[in-house]
């Protein structure tokens, strides 16, 4: 493997079984919660994380990311998955497991400001996100990728299908979002006005906003409720709220929604029935909340624009299939991934 000249890999020490039991077993929250660092120190991922180091808007910083190697026979094919905004890397276990057991190299990074990598109090940019990603291909040596992103990561997707084209030869979209122009209805705020309201959040608004994602609730989702939470005892609280402020305005500020019609890439976008996500819903009235993340409608649209593009409506599911219809979810993803 060469060395990038952008950044140096190094190995961290993490369980390859994770520890956190919400992340493996359904459990309710824990009456106490532990804070936790702003790298999710303590809590391990299901596969050894490594670190890129690179730079960032003139900033040292460092990439989190898992490399799975398959336990099948190898395909000689590589999957990446990114994450969503309010997620992390280790909620891909499942997806990793499947298919590293149909034979790929499965690659899961934390973007930076999210997840173990680093989170500089610097503005954020889809542009920049896909570089580095694009840093940490050409690091592992992986000039072909089906590229699987969900939510904030499908957005970051198609930036990247759009930048670097030939690196992807499949796209998957899971409930991305940006399927519509929030700046239409939803007013605009400060980033100084945004960390506020991030540090404002108590535990049960934290719970609630993480329940409206999913169409039915499961104890074993309350974990990403619960990490929110521990990051706001923190001792670097603080840093996390600008961060949020920072990666929200880069979500309002920035659609891919307009070149749609330029990603040639095979495409296939999968979406709950149920989902109603959309930025900034907490800062509209309930009428206009109501005309906000429709998403079978908006998914059918973004269909039609995307010129090679599958689209599969799950039933009764929300923002998050892989893991509210992780059957479903895999079915149709391998069906994509594995068609000639």
């Amino acid at each position: 493997m060469s060395m990038c000249t952008r950044g140096l890999l190094f190995a961290a020490a993490t369980a390859a079984v994770l520890c956190c039991p919400s992340l493996g077993h359904a459990q309710t929250a824990a009456p106490d919660l532990e804070p936790l660092g702003i790298g999710l120190e303590s809590l391990a991922y299901p596969y050894p994380v490594q670190y890129l180091l690179m730079r960032m808007e003139g900033e040292d910083v460092k990439m989190a990311f898992m490399d799975v190697e398959p336990t099948a026979p190898a395909n000689g094919q590589t999957v990446i998955l990114m994450h969503g905004r309010n997620f992390f890397g280790a909620y891909w276990k499942d997806t990793i497991n499947l298919l590293s057991a149909h034979g790929f190299r499965v690659v899961v990074p934390d973007q930076i400001g999210f997840g173990k990598s680093s989170k500089p109090d610097i503005p954020h940019s889809f542009h920049v996100h896909a570089y580095n990603t694009k840093q940490l291909l050409d690091y592992l040596g992986a000039k072909k990728v089906f590229l699987v992103g969900h939510s904030l990561g499908g957005a970051m997707a198609m930036r990247f299908a759009l930048m670097y084209p030939d690196y992807v030869e499949r796209l998957v979209l899971e409930d991305p979002i940006g399927l519509e122009d929030y700046r239409n209805k939803v007013p605009f705020a400060t980033r100084e006005a945004l960390a506020a309201e991030a540090r404002a959040q108590t535990r049960e608004r934290i719970e609630t906003f993480m329940k409206d994602y999913f169409a039915n609730w499961k104890p074993a989702f309350q974990v990403f409720a619960d990490v929110q939470y521990r990051w706001t005892l923190g001792p670097e609280s603080d840093l996390i709220a600008r961060t949020a402020a920072q990666t929200y305005t880069m979500a309002y500020e920035q659609p891919v929604l307009y070149e749609m019609p330029l990603i040639k890439t095979p495409t296939l976008l999968i979406v709950g029935e149920k989902d109603r996500a959309a930025i900034g819903r907490n800062r509209v009235t309930p009428e206009v909340r109501a005309t906000l993340g429709l998403y079978p409608d908006l998914a059918k649209k973004a269909a039609q624009a995307i010129p090679d593009c599958k689209l599969v409506l799950v039933p009764d599911v929300g923002h998050v299939p892989h893991l509210e219809a992780p059957e479903r979810f895999h079915e149709e993803l391998l069906h994509f991934l594995e068609q000639k």
